[in-house]
């Protein structure tokens, strides 16, 4: 039989398994007490568009976790809500994750996109971002936060849910969703270096003989442009966001939602600064430059458009089961001229900036899912059953075509005049990955559940290629045990052991072999902790983890990115986010992390620091409402500790500490809601080697101030 026609009846299979899953184990079991089994609503399992003007979120939109209470995921899961992300004007993703420990920028800096790392560990661009806790969008053309309602990051291994993905963690952008009120917001913005903008946020609601249930929901629009501008010389640029969120419930029975965004962003892209050779095994830095030097010129764009679309449909079969199907596709398509400067000579300053050309670079996720949830008992044992099928095809094409270098110098840059791209035949490099999986959870729980048990596992088929490369994994199974004890409902203590899958990395632009997919890679993961609510409105989380994962490099000798062993991250967090008091919101998160190389290939890594990886991160972030009704102050602060430049410790650049400030003053007049905000980011302008990996390095961004003028009609 044909492959593809077998994978096809098999999934058809399993489609048909999941299906019939829930009214079997329902008519096996005997029907309950409504007290004792809460029966389940299309509302719980769905994206919620409901309000709570908070620093912390009633549940999670996180893979197995779905629908979940903070409290009860046994894992550590940092959620920023939109409160949050307005109190600090947040326009892109690292706006938002530098309020959560261990997030770190890695290789560049966010000057077109925001590459990141969590716990030492590089956060995959195509794989471990999330829409609604499912689509895979593209992380490589600035995620906005325009219709974004909060921002969750899982940290570790989530492979039962999303296959094959770095243990680093899952980032999740769950949007904004109609309301049953009417909104219609004009929002204006700017900032300290010229940058101005303005967006709207709508929202009207359908209702049709509701008071039968029959047809309701909604529809939302968001949409912005702007004039960029951030104080980084020959950066300027614009930037369009557009957004469309609808709801439809049909009776109480059925719904369905879906989410479509795009965005285009053209600007030029900070050059990255390439490390200097090492000598005698050591690197010797360069001193770090002013937060606005660009060495590349204007001429040299990012320009980039990022198209996502999500739709998912949700019925109730009884009162305890529920089954939903899911689709979406993502794409991002890129223009960028990659600009890097290289040392000749580290005393004088002496260099060049080398201009690679990289013409209509194509990324493509497209991903579906199947999956049925229900509850029933067994005895005293409560079981909360979830089962399901997906699917995740992964394209992309990255053409090259060349490169041109260019003679300047790091203490006097010189303008580069324009050059257009080499004649030269254009390289294509495909890859394709597909990644398709059935899985299956049950959380027990007893004695009122305060006592729970989290099992499942995962089967996964996987297939990467390239040109010259093809990796092939079947019926590789997944497991996740975990368990919790809950001593009030508010509180919890929890173990978790998890395996996961992940594709074996990218090699990143620069390198020999760029583009190119490594083998598949076999991570382990432990975690223990305790959450509680203090105050009545403030979520403590600690954790402790070890996640042992084989490793790669960029080989400083060769330039290639290779395999190199096994790497063993074992650290402590906490993240604390909510309400102290009435008047007074914090978000404080800390962690200490001990990462050592512990089987290398390479030697000269043996019980080395991986690249990139901080001991120590932090921040705080604290919002007060003052005796002045509507007037707000806030102010932040954000610790990266010192890391090694590569995974042999040959440098290492060392820990900053930037600083923010911030208030707000809402009024009104006559009928219009007025709220007035202004911010100022990295205070003192500490200039400071803010990335690194991949033998480059990251400046810290300039000082900025940033307003906004709302009015809600």
């Amino acid at each position: 039989m044909h492959p593809k026609l077998n994978r096809i009846l098999r999934h058809c299979r399993l489609f048909a398994f999941a299906g019939a899953l829930a009214p079997a184990a329902f008519a096996q079991t005997t029907p309950a007490p409504a007290k004792e089994l809460p029966p389940v609503t299309l509302d719980v399992f769905t994206v919620s568009g409901e309000k709570v003007e908070s620093y912390q979120t009633q549940s999670v939109q996180m893979g197995a976790f779905r629908d979940m209470n903070p409290v009860d995921v046994p894992l550590t899961v940092d959620v920023l809500t939109r409160e949050v992300l307005d109190a600090q004007l947040a326009k892109g993703l690292y706006d938002a994750l530098r309020n959560t420990a261990g997030v770190t920028m890695a290789q560049i800096t966010t000057s077109a996109y925001s590459n990141l790392a969590i716990r030492g560990i590089v956060v995959e661009n195509r794989g471990n971002f999330r829409l609604n806790g499912s689509l895979p969008i593209i992380n490589l053309a600035d995620i906005s936060m325009d219709d974004k309602e909060r921002v969750e990051v899982l940290k570790g291994t989530s492979s039962l849910y999303y296959g094959f993905i770095p243990p680093s963690g899952v980032i999740n952008l769950v949007t904004k969703r109609p309301t049953p009120y009417a909104i219609d917001t004009l929002i204006l913005n700017g900032n300290s270096a010229g940058g101005v903008g303005g967006a709207i946020d709508v929202s009207r609601s359908l209702n049709l003989h509701n008071e039968k249930g029959l047809i309701g929901g909604g529809i939302r629009v968001n949409a912005s442009a702007s004039k960029e501008a951030t104080g980084i010389d020959n950066y300027a640029g614009h930037r369009e966001f557009q957004s469309v969120a609808a709801d439809l419930n049909v009776g109480r029975r059925l719904s369905f939602k879906g989410d479509f965004e795009h965005l285009t962003k053209n600007v030029t892209e900070q050059d990255a600064i390439g490390l200097p050779a090492a000598v005698a095994g050591v690197i010797t830095l360069p001193a770090i430059p002013s937060t606005t030097q660009n060495l590349g010129s204007d001429w040299m764009r990012y320009n980039a458009f990022m198209t996502n679309w999500w739709t998912r449909a949700d019925f109730l079969i009884t009162p305890n089961w529920t089954v939903f199907a899911e689709a979406g596709n993502a794409r991002t398509h890129r223009y960028r001229l990659y600009n890097a400067f290289a040392f000749t000579n580290l005393a004088t300053g002496a260099g060049n900036e080398t201009v690679s050309y990289y013409p209509g670079q194509d990324y493509r996720n497209s991903n579906y899912r199947f999956e049925t949830y229900g509850r029933f008992l067994t005895g005293p044992v409560r079981h909360d059953l979830d089962a399901g099928v997906t699917g995740n095809t992964r394209a992309s094409d990255a053409p090259q075509q060349g490169t041109i270098t260019f003679a300047t110098n790091y203490f006097a840059p010189i303008q580069i005049p324009y050059a257009p791209a080499p004649i030269s035949k254009v390289t294509h490099v495909p890859t394709r990955i597909l990644d398709y999986g059935y899985y299956a959870t049950d959380r027990l729980s007893a004695f009122n559940e305060k006592v729970q048990l989290i099992i499942g596992g995962r089967e996964t088929e996987y297939i990467s290629t390239t040109a010259t490369t093809s990796y092939v994994t079947k019926n590789q199974f997944d497991p996740l045990i975990s368990g919790a004890f809950k001593p009030t409902a508010d509180s919890s203590v929890y173990f978790s052991y998890l395996k996961g899958l992940e594709a074996g990395g990218n090699a990143p632009a620069g390198t020999t072999n760029a583009g190119s997919i490594l083998p598949p890679l076999t991570s382990k993961q432990y975690e223990v902790g305790a959450k509680d609510k203090l105050f009545g409105g403030l979520l403590v989380q600690l954790g402790a983890f070890q996640i042992e994962r084989p490793s790669t490099f960029t080989d400083p000798a060769t330039n290639t990115f290779a395999a190199n062993g096994l790497a063993r991250f074992r650290g402590f967090e906490m993240f604390t986010s909510g309400e102290v008091t009435k008047n007074l919101s914090l978000i404080v998160s800390a962690q200490d992390l001990d990462a050592r190389q512990t089987k290398a290939l390479n030697a000269l890594t043996q019980n080395k620091t991986p690249e990139g990886t901080p001991r120590y991160t932090g921040s705080l972030f604290g919002e007060y409402k003052t005796a002045w009704k509507g007037f707000n102050v806030s102010a932040g602060a954000y610790y990266v500790g010192r890391r090694p430049v590569n995974s042999s410790d040959q440098a290492y650049i060392g820990g900053y500490t930037t600083f923010s400030i911030g208030a707000s003053y809402r009024f009104k007049v006559k009928e219009v809601q007025y709220t007035l905000r202004v911010t100022g980011d990295n205070l003192t302008d500490k200039a400071a080697w803010a990335a690194a990996g991949s033998s480059l390095l990251g400046v810290t961004a300039p000082r900025l101030f940033k307003f906004s003028i709302a009015a809600g009609f």
